[in-house]
């Protein structure tokens, strides 16, 4: 089993930047592809950012290309989101997730096990 909590939301003014970080436990989250998703108020989860089991290879939504920055640090068991020029439609809670065989996808299906998330509020 493995558990993923968030941490690093809050609220910003549009212009602003926040880092949010995922801890995992277990002992092969180096072997896990990870990812960021969103949810805003009476909107589906949406897929943000994703990282393969390396670091290597990452992948980004449209709408978040050039602003926001997927890492890992393997040896700590932490995936960060670096948001930068946030922008008032990034307002929404944002979960990590965990895709066990390591598979790059944009599927929220896909993904094996999910934080509880943490809430992002871009307002002036």
């Amino acid at each position: 089993q493995v558990q993923l909590v968030e941490s690093g939301g809050g609220l910003v003014l549009p212009g602003g930047s926040l880092r949010l970080s995922c801890a995992a436990s277990g002992r092969t989250f180096s072997t896990y592809a990870m990812a960021w998703f969103r949810q805003a108020p009476g909107k589906e989860r949406e897929f943000v950012a994703v990282i393969s089991w390396s670091g290597k290879s990452t992948h980004y939504a449209d709408s978040v290309e050039g602003r926001f920055t997927i890492s890992r640090d393997n040896a700590k068991n932490t995936v960060y989101l670096q948001m930068d020029s946030l922008k008032p439609e990034d307002t929404a809670v944002y979960y990590c997730a965990a895709e066990v065989t390591a598979f790059l996808t944009i599927a929220a299906s896909e993904y094996d096990y999910w934080g509880q998330g943490t809430q992002v509020t871009v307002s002036s």
